[in-house]
Protein backbone atom coordinates (compact mmCIF):
# COMPACT_ATOMS: atom_id res chain seq x y z
CA UNK A 1 0.00 0.00 0.00
CA UNK A 2 2.62 2.28 1.18
CA UNK A 3 4.38 1.84 -2.08
CA UNK A 4 1.18 2.37 -4.55
CA UNK A 5 0.67 5.49 -2.55
CA UNK A 6 4.60 6.61 -3.31
CA UNK A 7 3.73 6.02 -7.15
CA UNK A 8 1.14 7.60 -7.36
CA UNK A 9 2.50 10.85 -5.25
CA UNK A 10 5.60 10.44 -7.50
CA UNK A 11 3.21 10.88 -10.68
CA UNK A 12 2.77 14.39 -10.04
CA UNK A 13 -0.70 16.24 -9.83
CA UNK A 14 -2.23 14.52 -13.44
CA UNK A 15 -3.00 11.35 -11.08
CA UNK A 16 -5.46 12.72 -9.16
CA UNK A 17 -7.48 13.50 -12.28
CA UNK A 18 -6.55 10.16 -13.77
CA UNK A 19 -8.02 8.78 -10.70
CA UNK A 20 -10.71 10.63 -10.81
CA UNK A 21 -10.98 9.04 -14.63
CA UNK A 22 -10.70 5.36 -13.36
CA UNK A 23 -13.80 5.83 -11.00
CA UNK A 24 -15.92 7.36 -13.53
CA UNK A 25 -15.25 4.43 -15.98
CA UNK A 26 -15.94 1.82 -13.06
CA UNK A 27 -19.05 3.73 -12.34
CA UNK A 28 -20.51 3.57 -15.71
CA UNK A 29 -19.50 0.20 -16.36
CA UNK A 30 -21.47 -0.64 -13.32
CA UNK A 31 -24.47 1.69 -13.65
CA UNK A 32 -24.56 0.98 -17.39
CA UNK A 33 -24.43 -2.95 -16.60
CA UNK A 34 -27.51 -3.05 -14.58
CA UNK A 35 -29.34 -0.78 -16.93
CA UNK A 36 -28.58 -3.58 -19.74
CA UNK A 37 -29.86 -6.06 -17.86
CA UNK A 38 -32.87 -4.77 -16.81
CA UNK A 39 -33.42 -3.41 -20.48
CA UNK A 40 -33.45 -6.61 -21.80
CA UNK A 41 -36.34 -8.53 -23.05
CA UNK A 42 -37.27 -12.44 -22.62
CA UNK A 43 -37.18 -12.12 -27.10
CA UNK A 44 -38.22 -15.85 -27.26
CA UNK A 45 -41.69 -15.30 -25.27
CA UNK A 46 -42.60 -11.93 -26.50
CA UNK A 47 -42.33 -13.13 -30.42
CA UNK A 48 -44.05 -16.64 -30.10
CA UNK A 49 -47.12 -14.74 -27.93
CA UNK A 50 -47.48 -11.56 -29.51
CA UNK A 51 -48.53 -13.24 -33.26
CA UNK A 52 -51.30 -14.95 -31.17
CA UNK A 53 -52.88 -12.35 -29.02
CA UNK A 54 -52.91 -9.99 -32.16
CA UNK A 55 -54.27 -12.18 -34.31
CA UNK A 56 -57.37 -13.18 -31.64
CA UNK A 57 -57.00 -9.21 -31.25
CA UNK A 58 -56.76 -9.73 -27.57
CA UNK A 59 -55.03 -5.90 -26.75
CA UNK A 60 -55.57 -6.62 -23.06
CA UNK A 61 -53.87 -9.55 -23.29
CA UNK A 62 -50.57 -7.92 -25.06
CA UNK A 63 -50.09 -5.09 -23.12
CA UNK A 64 -50.10 -7.28 -19.91
CA UNK A 65 -47.22 -9.89 -21.80
CA UNK A 66 -45.42 -6.20 -22.74
CA UNK A 67 -46.14 -4.65 -19.19
CA UNK A 68 -45.08 -7.96 -17.27
CA UNK A 69 -41.89 -7.78 -19.56
CA UNK A 70 -40.73 -4.23 -18.90
CA UNK A 71 -37.92 -4.00 -21.23
CA UNK A 72 -37.05 -1.52 -23.89
CA UNK A 73 -38.29 -3.91 -26.95
CA UNK A 74 -41.15 -4.43 -24.78
CA UNK A 75 -41.86 -1.15 -23.84
CA UNK A 76 -41.51 -0.26 -27.75
CA UNK A 77 -44.15 -2.07 -28.92
CA UNK A 78 -46.85 -1.13 -25.44
CA UNK A 79 -46.19 2.25 -26.72
CA UNK A 80 -47.42 2.04 -30.31
CA UNK A 81 -50.18 -0.42 -28.51
CA UNK A 82 -51.78 2.53 -26.86
CA UNK A 83 -52.26 3.70 -30.47
CA UNK A 84 -54.21 1.44 -31.73
CA UNK A 85 -57.53 2.60 -31.02
CA UNK A 86 -56.41 5.87 -33.42
CA UNK A 87 -55.22 6.81 -36.70
CA UNK A 88 -51.53 7.26 -35.97
CA UNK A 89 -48.96 5.74 -38.24
CA UNK A 90 -47.82 2.48 -36.36
CA UNK A 91 -44.54 2.28 -37.83
CA UNK A 92 -43.36 5.99 -36.76
CA UNK A 93 -44.78 5.42 -33.43
CA UNK A 94 -42.74 2.15 -33.21
CA UNK A 95 -39.76 3.92 -34.68
CA UNK A 96 -40.18 6.89 -32.49
CA UNK A 97 -40.51 5.04 -29.70
CA UNK A 98 -37.22 2.71 -30.53
CA UNK A 99 -35.24 6.23 -31.39
CA UNK A 100 -35.69 7.45 -27.53
CA UNK A 101 -35.35 4.04 -26.35
CA UNK A 102 -31.74 3.88 -28.00
CA UNK A 103 -30.82 7.21 -26.83
CA UNK A 104 -31.28 6.59 -23.28
CA UNK A 105 -29.47 3.22 -23.34
CA UNK A 106 -26.77 5.14 -25.09
CA UNK A 107 -26.30 7.51 -21.91
CA UNK A 108 -22.57 8.07 -20.62
CA UNK A 109 -21.25 6.00 -23.31
CA UNK A 110 -19.83 9.50 -24.88
CA UNK A 111 -17.96 10.13 -21.23
CA UNK A 112 -16.12 7.10 -22.12
CA UNK A 113 -14.75 8.12 -25.58
CA UNK A 114 -13.54 11.33 -23.55
CA UNK A 115 -11.47 9.19 -21.26
CA UNK A 116 -9.84 7.18 -23.74
CA UNK A 117 -8.66 10.41 -25.78
CA UNK A 118 -8.01 12.38 -22.43
CA UNK A 119 -6.06 9.77 -20.15
CA UNK A 120 -3.07 9.26 -22.08
CA UNK A 121 -3.08 12.73 -22.55
CA UNK A 122 -3.15 13.66 -19.14
CA UNK A 123 -0.20 10.79 -18.91
CA UNK A 124 1.74 12.82 -21.02
CA UNK A 125 1.73 15.44 -19.70
CA UNK A 126 1.99 14.48 -16.38
CA UNK A 127 5.21 13.01 -17.78
CA UNK A 128 6.94 16.40 -19.78
CA UNK A 129 5.94 18.11 -16.34
CA UNK A 130 7.98 15.54 -14.50
CA UNK A 131 10.89 14.99 -16.99
CA UNK A 132 10.85 18.88 -16.75
CA UNK A 133 12.01 19.03 -13.16
CA UNK A 134 13.99 16.02 -13.58
CA UNK A 135 16.55 17.91 -16.22
CA UNK A 136 16.32 20.82 -13.79
CA UNK A 137 19.02 18.97 -11.49
CA UNK A 138 21.30 20.16 -13.89
CA UNK A 139 21.12 23.95 -13.34
CA UNK A 140 21.83 23.46 -9.87
CA UNK A 141 25.64 23.21 -9.28
CA UNK A 142 25.95 20.61 -6.79
CA UNK A 143 23.19 18.29 -8.30
CA UNK A 144 24.16 14.90 -9.12
CA UNK A 145 23.20 14.02 -13.22
CA UNK A 146 22.32 10.45 -11.56
CA UNK A 147 19.33 11.89 -9.90
CA UNK A 148 18.07 12.49 -13.18
CA UNK A 149 17.57 8.90 -13.98
CA UNK A 150 15.55 8.41 -10.54
CA UNK A 151 13.32 11.38 -11.95
CA UNK A 152 12.61 10.09 -14.94
CA UNK A 153 11.99 7.40 -14.10
CA UNK A 154 8.99 8.52 -11.81
CA UNK A 155 8.04 11.27 -14.62
CA UNK A 156 6.63 7.96 -16.35
CA UNK A 157 4.63 6.81 -13.71
CA UNK A 158 2.16 9.18 -15.34
CA UNK A 159 1.96 7.97 -19.01
CA UNK A 160 1.74 4.86 -17.67
CA UNK A 161 -1.16 5.19 -15.29
CA UNK A 162 -2.77 6.96 -18.09
CA UNK A 163 -2.44 4.56 -20.69
CA UNK A 164 -4.04 1.88 -18.02
CA UNK A 165 -7.19 4.18 -17.77
CA UNK A 166 -7.68 4.65 -20.95
CA UNK A 167 -7.58 0.63 -21.68
CA UNK A 168 -9.85 0.19 -19.08
CA UNK A 169 -12.63 2.73 -20.42
CA UNK A 170 -11.55 1.36 -24.28
CA UNK A 171 -12.76 -1.90 -22.28
CA UNK A 172 -15.96 -1.24 -20.73
CA UNK A 173 -16.62 0.94 -24.35
CA UNK A 174 -16.51 -2.18 -26.14
CA UNK A 175 -18.30 -4.29 -23.90
CA UNK A 176 -21.14 -1.58 -23.15
CA UNK A 177 -21.33 -0.80 -27.17
CA UNK A 178 -21.70 -4.47 -27.78
CA UNK A 179 -24.60 -5.01 -25.23
CA UNK A 180 -26.48 -1.75 -26.86
CA UNK A 181 -26.10 -3.14 -30.38
CA UNK A 182 -27.69 -6.48 -28.87
CA UNK A 183 -30.51 -4.21 -27.17
CA UNK A 184 -31.47 -2.29 -30.46
CA UNK A 185 -31.14 -5.26 -32.59
CA UNK A 186 -33.76 -6.55 -30.26
CA UNK A 187 -36.31 -3.10 -30.49
CA UNK A 188 -35.74 -3.72 -34.26
CA UNK A 189 -36.72 -7.40 -34.71
CA UNK A 190 -39.74 -7.29 -32.49
CA UNK A 191 -40.41 -3.87 -33.41
CA UNK A 192 -40.57 -6.13 -37.28
CA UNK A 193 -42.70 -8.86 -36.18
CA UNK A 194 -45.26 -6.32 -34.48
CA UNK A 195 -46.18 -4.35 -37.39
CA UNK A 196 -45.76 -7.70 -39.92
CA UNK A 197 -49.19 -8.65 -37.37
CA UNK A 198 -50.25 -5.40 -36.40
CA UNK A 199 -52.03 -3.95 -39.86
CA UNK A 200 -54.32 -7.29 -39.46
CA UNK A 201 -55.89 -6.20 -36.41
CA UNK A 202 -56.48 -2.62 -36.46
CA UNK A 203 -59.53 -2.23 -38.58
CA UNK A 204 -61.29 -4.47 -35.68
CA UNK A 205 -60.17 -2.47 -32.92
CA UNK A 206 -61.43 0.90 -34.61
CA UNK A 207 -64.38 -0.68 -35.09
CA UNK A 208 -64.91 -1.37 -31.56
CA UNK A 209 -63.61 2.07 -30.53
Amino acid sequence: MSEALHLFVAGGLVMYPLAFCSIVVVAIAIERFMYYRKAQSDMEKLIAEMPLLLGKNDIVGLKELLEADAGFPAMTIDTAVDHLGSNANQTAIVEGAASHGAALLRNYLNYLDVIVTMSPLLGLLGTVTGMISSFSVLSISEGQPFAITAGVGEALIATATGLLVAILALIVHTYLSHRLDGLVSDMERISSVYLAHVDNVRAGVSHEA
